[in-house]
């Protein structure tokens, strides 16, 4: 029996068509919004009802469009730097070329603010160019390292974040907070509602345990049930939408849906013998990629990050102070899904939980803060018994990528797994 798409899926896709296409119309129309990291808090900005356009969702976007691979040679043309991180930087490029008629939306208006976190060596300098290019004012938000990282980070993220983060940091980000918030409300002509914000930080909570559950399901079956295409969809799309009643009731649509199909005893391939995991950010402008080894080899991919890390990242418990515990979930968010020690662990247990045979970790080379850190990821993986190959590519920058190349590297990897598999 052919694998079919979840209903879910068409479901997300189509209420993310028709909020992109409110967005849009909101924003060329003259409203004011926000443009911001992906690792910054969003929920300030919904909570007082600012648009945000996400930086690397808008560059999926671009690379979506097939677009990528225009802005990097002009990015290289105007003498840009070639270790600027692309996935970050790509709209910067785009904004900077100046023709509206290529870019999607016939390109972005000017934002009311800019927002980032500074937890790369390049974001502050790619949002101070947005600021100059547009005259937009910037939030820049530290990043503050803790000196003492736990490798098993996320078992006491959720509730013992103060003596995970240090409470020194912590005092430092809700500062930084209180500034964004004032700055949002001198935009908005809104007060900042802290009761209500507290009922929309349990309301988040709520939807990523469903999401736990989810991933805890895929994880348990025993044939990978669905496709991490759509996985990536059902998780993403809701989690730009997080809290609200819509994400809610597509975290439960989506559990359910995925519930019935274990129960049913459905699965990607019949003859499951290899799981795989991919380890990075979504392959945006090839996710057909993600079924090039199903039939030749009974191989699935049913691990990506988004998944178990909505779980993993995001429930923090408030402990009455829903602000501080906004703080504890960014602090250090991006760090702990790519930088060493954080990503180790968790990467080795998502591993042994999903019973990966083997991982194909993107290494996007321009990228120091997503890359070369991986390596370490790569090296523990390797050291509880699961294959790592390398792609040394990036998430939106299609020149760097030769499908054919790719699987041929994997596909004696794959071979070698099926030969041992039939000795025991």
């Amino acid at each position: 029996m052919s694998y079919a798409p979840l209903q879910s899926t068409r479901a997300a896709t189509d209420h993310q068509r028709d909020w992109a296409k409110g967005l849009r119309a909101q924003i060329t129309s003259g409203a004011q919004y926000g443009f911001v990291n992906a690792d910054t808090p969003h929920e300030l900005f919904h909570a007082m009802g600012m648009p945000i356009v996400t930086n690397q969702w808008w560059s999926a976007v671009i690379a979506a469009k097939q677009l990528s691979e225009f802005y990097f040679d002009h990015m290289q043309a105007i003498g840009f730097h070639e270790r600027l991180a692309r996935y970050s930087s790509l709209p910067l490029i785009a904004e900077l070329e100046g023709d509206v008629e290529r870019q999607p939306w016939g390109g972005l208006p000017a934002p009311a603010i800019l927002c980032a976190r500074q937890s790369a060596d390049d974001h502050q300098k790619i949002f101070s160019l947005w600021s100059q290019s547009t005259g937009a004012p910037l939030v820049l938000l530290s990043a503050p390292a803790v000196p003492d990282a736990r490798p098993d980070w996320w078992v006491e993220a959720r509730s013992d974040w103060e003596d995970l983060y240090h409470t020194d940091r912590l005092d430092l980000m809700v500062a930084e907070f209180e500034d964004l918030i004032a700055r949002l409300e001198a935009l908005t002509g809104r007060n900042f509602d802290r009761e209500a914000f507290s009922d929309y930080m349990a309301a988040i909570d709520r939807q990523e345990k469903i999401f736990e559950q989810a991933s805890e399901m895929i994880a348990a079956a025993p044939r990978c049930p669905i496709r991490i295409n759509d996985q990536i969809p059902n998780v993403m799309i809701p989690q730009w939408h997080r809290g609200s009643d819509w994400a809610l009731d597509h975290a439960r649509r989506f559990r359910d849906e995925l519930g019935a199909r274990i129960a049913d005893g459905e699965a990607v391939v019949a003859d499951e013998r290899i799981r795989m995991m991919w380890i990075g950010a979504g392959l945006w402008f090839d996710t057909s990629f993600y079924g090039a080894f199903e039939e030749s080899h009974g191989a699935v991919f049913a691990w990506s990050m988004y998944l178990p890390f909505a779980a993993d990242g995001y429930i923090r418990a408030d402990h009455g102070d829903p602000l501080r515990a906004l703080a504890a979930r960014v602090s250090a968010m991006n760090e702990q899904l790519h930088q060493p020690p954080w990503v180790n662990a968790w990467l080795v247990e998502q591993a042994r939980k999903y019973r990966i045979d083997v991982a194909l970790m993107l290494i996007p080379r321009h990228d120091r803060f997503s890359g070369h850190g991986s390596l370490f990821a790569k090296q523990a993986l390797e050291a509880q018994g699961v294959r790592v190959i390398e792609v040394w590519s990036d998430m939106v920058d299609q020149r760097d990528w030769d499908r054919d190349a790719v699987v041929g590297r994997i596909t004696p990897v794959l071979d070698q797994v099926l030969r041992e598999k039939s000795l025991t």
